[in-house]
């Protein structure tokens, strides 16, 4: 195999698919990145870790054909920090040569008989959304799964499609993060629940534009994302999603609208006062037409009152601070509405066209005078 490629197409590549690449295995194959020009045709580059698998085409010159698998870390390192120039690959008898510029480097290669593809996945039916509006509903959603890996489906998200319109979902049993957007056309329903780490992923190679659209495909155990001549391919997390609708309620005693970029700094300050392993919660004290804001920690006491608009009951409810600010800075309005039934049941962030909605559930507090 020779291959004369530009270093800066290369390195990105490499970058696309290392996010696939595990931190940790048994098998040795899977550290690595398979180089596959053997069609002639494309020069190809893929990661597997068995449950994320990318691919990605590289622009480049497929001067004889070829296909090797290298170490991922070690090949990164050295595309990295080569010169902005050509490189050229050359690889047979299990190594591979590295040259660009002046620099030169041999290293150890293995079989890409050996290397495990991604599953194949048959495209059945297209759903095209735009890459902006991916990367946004994964943005302003993932933040609510949970980091435990035992918590089984709380480590993914609920990709929901009904007719034209595509939810997604994410809990972690204190709070939940929905998001709704409408889809150009119109689809079969859908169903599945992909990991987090596949959505994280994804989210940081997507471009973020409007006009490039990325084309997703379901099968029983698989969901296929294409784009920008990349290809993810990810395992979905088998059962039934929770009942989301029925954890959600529109009655309330207590409504307030407020000013999104003034709450959300009030509760930055707050948290000023909390150390990591406090878990102080903020308490809000909703009365007539203010709502007063205090913490009291270890580190200080804050106190602070803000106007809002608010229909029904007062209320004094607690909350923790990491939790309304992850869901106010997914919220792109100017005011936010807060509804609330009492202290000890869940509050709701929502609008009242139905497009996001963030169940935030309260914590018991100690009054402070």
């Amino acid at each position: 195999m020779r291959l004369q490629i530009a270093k800066n197409y290369l390195a990105e590549g490499i970058q696309i698919v290392s996010k696939a690449v595990p931190a940790k295995t048994t098998m040795p194959i899977l550290e690595c990145i398979l180089i596959d020009a053997s069609s002639g045709a494309d020069i190809l580059l893929i990661a597997n870790d068995m449950e994320l698998g990318i691919q990605t085409v590289v622009p480049g010159m497929i001067l004889e054909k070829g296909i090797i698998a290298v170490d991922a870390r070690i090949f990164s390192e050295i595309i990295r920090k080569l010169p902005d120039e050509d490189v050229f690959l050359t690889a047979g008898n299990d190594k591979i040569d590295i040259a660009c510029g002046k620099a030169k480097f041999s290293i150890p290669g293995k079989s890409g008989e050996d290397f495990v593809y991604l599953p194949k996945v048959e495209k059945k039916e297209e759903i095209r959304i735009s890459q902006y509006s991916l990367r946004s509903l994964i943005s302003k959603t993932i933040f609510s799964i949970s980091g435990n890996d035992s918590s089984g489906m709380m480590t993914g998200e609920l990709l929901e499609i009904r007719g034209s319109r595509m939810r997604m979902v994410a809990l972690d049993g204190h709070r939940i993060a929905i998001r709704n957007i409408e889809l150009i056309g119109s689809y079969e329903d859908h169903k599945v629940i992909i990991p987090g780490k596949t959505l994280n992923e994804i989210s940081k190679i997507l471009s973020g534009s409007t006009e490039n659209m990325v084309s997703i495909y379901f099968t029983d155990r698989h969901a296929l994302f294409e784009f920008d001549q990349t290809m993810v391919v990810s395992r979905l997390i088998e059962g039934e999603y929770y009942s989301i609708d029925k954890m959600l309620s529109n009655r309330y005693n207590t409504k307030f609208t407020v000013d999104r970029k003034e709450f959300l700094s009030c509760i930055d300050r707050a948290t000023l006062l909390v150390r990591e392993e406090d878990k102080k919660p903020v308490i809000i004290m909703v009365h007539e037409d203010t709502m007063e804001m205090k913490i009291n920690t270890v580190m200080g006491r804050m106190d602070e009152v803000m106007d809002i608009v608010k229909e029904g009951d007062d209320i004094n409810i607690g909350f923790n601070p990491k939790f309304l600010i992850d869901a106010l800075r997914a919220v792109d309005e100017d005011q936010v509405t807060m509804y609330m039934v009492s202290p000890k049941a869940p509050c709701f962030i929502r609008d009242e066209e139905g497009m996001y909605c963030y169940l935030i559930l309260p914590v018991n507090f100690i009054t402070i005078d």
